[in-house]
């Protein structure tokens, strides 16, 4: 059979990896073109578009590529239709998706749906589009897959394909010592700061990563280098810091630290996952009143880190907005790094996270209900 993927943003490109390897297990003689990055090229297929050109996250940014995402959105209907596929597979990018969702359901392809978007978060209206131009809905959340049985949208619960990536890392076993010195490290123990692979989200939430560094002489500070970036995109901020910068070994960098900075997203779950204490960061354009306007208006959750919505409480610090400041970052990460008491809690509560969250295995899992529903219709 024939799968039209697309991943708009890293963590996609990564899941939607993860999913081909499972398809092709499945399907042996499978083919696929996409939307997506470096880890679905390696999986072979067509690359469409690279999501380098494509992750336009918030509403400046969004505005002020109308154009770009116009085109990307003609450009994908018009592939779609050359390839022709048996299927198209959607991973989370919304706003992208759920648009070709409706063109390809008119056009009479099977639509699925794999990493659901977060309408469970503000946008809940949306349901109904998934209802009416979705066949199926592959979640990966237990909180999420309640939200949409209510909806009565068709469902299945595949577990998290985090876990499988984890599972899978490479250089699982290798000790801190040798990652160093692979790396061209000190010895001295390490803080992983993990800024998010926007453009934007470097320009509003690493400045105030990198404040703190200064404060923590004893730790060295090491970048989890973005795919989309390259090490030029960090230079402007990092100029004249004692800063590290490493690229695709992020799970290796936050197995080995004492504890990290994570942009609030599928990073702070990832960070869960692999033990290391964390306080998550947030800021966007707009300042605290219009913060405040979404909180009250449009959030539809508790909570903005998939940790804290998945464990359904405060299991790690959230720091957002008008409440990311120098200050505050250093006093939550004094207490990750030196206060026994406040790490254990945190180990406690990720003991609770693996419990819920359950054992490898979603990817595969997904890749064979999508093919037992092809075969079946």
């Amino acid at each position: 059979m024939r799968y039209y993927i697309i991943a708009g943003e890293a963590s996609g490109d990564l899941h939607g990896s993860n999913l081909v390897k499972g398809l092709k297990n499945e399907d042996p003689e499978c083919e696929f073109r996409f939307w997506g990055g470096d880890l679905m090229q390696a999986e072979g297929g067509e690359m469409a578009m690279h999501y380098s050109k494509t992750a336009f996250m918030g509403i400046k940014e969004v505005l002020s590529n109308l154009d770009k995402i116009k085109a990307n959105l003609r450009y994908c209907k018009s592939d779609i239709e050359a390839y022709n596929p048996d299927v198209l597979i959607l991973i989370d990018y919304p706003g992208f998706n759920l648009r070709i969702a409706e063109f390809a359901h008119k056009m009479g392809l099977k639509v699925f749906y794999y990493i659901s978007p977060k309408i469970w978060a503000w946008n809940t209206g949306r349901v109904s589009k998934i209802k009416k131009y979705v066949d199926r809905m592959y979640t990966i959340l237990p909180f999420e897959t309640e939200f949409y049985k209510k909806h009565n949208v068709p469902i299945n619960y595949v577990g998290n394909p985090v876990l499988d990536a984890i599972d899978t890392r490479p250089n699982k076993a290798e000790t801190v010592g040798e990652f160093t010195k692979r790396n061209g490290l000190s010895n001295k123990p390490m803080v992983a700061l993990l800024a998010g692979s926007r453009k934007q989200e470097l320009n509003y939430i690493l400045p105030t990563m990198l404040s703190v560094v200064e404060s923590f002489p004893e730790y060295q500070f090491v970048i989890a280098g973005a795919p989309s970036f390259s090490a030029e995109h960090y230079q402007e901020f990092v100029k004249g810091k004692d800063v590290s910068i490493i690229f695709d070994q992020t799970y290796e960098l936050v197995q080995h630290s004492q504890a990290a900075l994570v942009t609030s997203g599928t990073a702070t779950l990832e960070t869960a996952l692999l033990d290391c204490p964390q306080v998550v960061c947030y800021k966007m354009w707009g300042g605290k009143w219009f913060y405040a306007f979404i909180k009250k208006f449009i959030l539809k959750i508790p909570f903005v880190s998939l940790v804290n919505l998945v464990l359904n409480k405060e299991g790690v610090k959230e720091l957002i907005q008008d409440e990311y400041t120098t200050e505050s970052v250093t006093a939550e990460l004094k207490d990750l790094l030196h206060n026994q008491d406040y790490r254990i809690k945190m180990f406690i509560s990720y003991n609770d996270l693996h419990t819920i969250m359950g054992r490898p295995g979603s990817s595969a899992k997904a890749a064979k209900l999508m093919v037992q529903e092809l075969k079946n219709n």
